[in-house]
């Protein structure tokens, strides 16, 4: 029979073996270097007309869920979890993804038509 204390922690050594101190250090790697990559993109690529501004906003936009990702799946342990929570948070997600689109679309439009009257 498991008690609660052994219980406990087995769970803590499971959670051990897949969050180390190395993983932690990759991830957080992984973070910089996404950063690096938006700073290049809004200091240099944007200015020098090397990229425009609507692609370098699609890039911000899909390099922060890339980093929302790892933020998630690693330092808030969602990873690890079951799959019906995992699920019902990407269900959200894609929810909330979608409503954003929406809002930008319908923020083009209002801006194209309300000033060309």
């Amino acid at each position: 029979m498991v008690t609660e204390h052994t219980a406990g922690h087995e769970h803590h050594e499971v959670h051990e073996q897949t969050m180390t101190k190395r993983k932690i250090w990759q991830v957080f790697f992984y973070l910089l270097g996404i950063t690096s990559i938006e700073f290049f993109i809004a200091l240099y690529l944007i200015p020098k007309g090397m990229m425009s501004q609507h692609v370098g906003n699609f890039a911000y936009i899909a390099l922060t869920l890339v980093k929302a990702f790892y933020i998630v799946a690693y330092f808030m342990h969602l990873k690890f979890e079951k799959f019906a929570l995992k699920a019902s948070i990407i269900v959200s997600l894609i929810f909330i993804i979608y409503f954003i689109i929406l809002m930008l679309t319908e923020g083009v439009y209002l801006h194209v038509h309300m000033n060309h009257q």
